[in-house]
Order: C-alpha cells, then structure tokens, then sequence
C-alpha cells in the first residue's frame, strides 16, 4: 500500500543562483564523514584556475547523487547519443591532499 503522508517539498530558486556557474572540471575530496565537491574554472594558458563553487555532501547523498547522475547520462545518451569524453586539455591533478580525484 502507498504511503500517502508524504509532504510535497517546495524549492526555492533564488534569481542570482539560478543563471548557474560554469565549470570544466571538478575536484572530488573525502573524509570519513564527508563529501566535498569544488567546482573549478579552468582558463586556456592560465597556471591557475579558481574554485567557483563548493559543496559538501554527506556519504549518504554522495552516494544517491551518484545514482541521480547516472540515472540522467542514461537517459541523455538514450536521446543524444553517447558521449565522448577525452581529455585534450591535459589538466594535472591539483595537490589537495588524500582522498581526491577528478571529474
């Protein structure tokens, strides 16, 4: 039986958040207790590039963003095609410490 006692959550979109940020790459961080996310800008022939946005998850929702993510690239290359991922730029991985990657 369907639980009908869900509460309908209402998101709000503020205008100066809704316009975005762009970022070509994303460093990806982890302690025992926590995800972090840094949004990076990386500029053509510039040595250094500038976090635009952080965000810090819980394991729980690192992980449910993974699924919410894949869950969408399926169904963007069902109608798209699949998409080609290369690495032309030839960024290094940033020195932040352990428990880092890229994306």
């Amino acid at each position: 039986m369907e639980n009908n006692n869900q509460q309908q959550l209402s998101i709000d979109l503020p205008a100066e958040v809704a316009d975005g940020i762009y970022s070509n790459l994303a460093v990806i961080s982890h302690s025992n207790s926590e995800f972090i996310l840094d949004f990076v800008r990386v500029m053509p022939g510039t040595p250094k590039a500038k976090v635009m946005s952080r965000v810090i998850l819980t394991p729980e929702h690192a992980k449910k963003l993974l699924g919410a993510l894949q869950d969408n690239i399926q169904k963007y290359e069902q109608n798209f095609g699949p998409i080609k991922v290369n690495n032309t730029h030839n960024i290094p991985m940033p020195n932040i410490g352990s428990g880092s990657a890229q994306a």
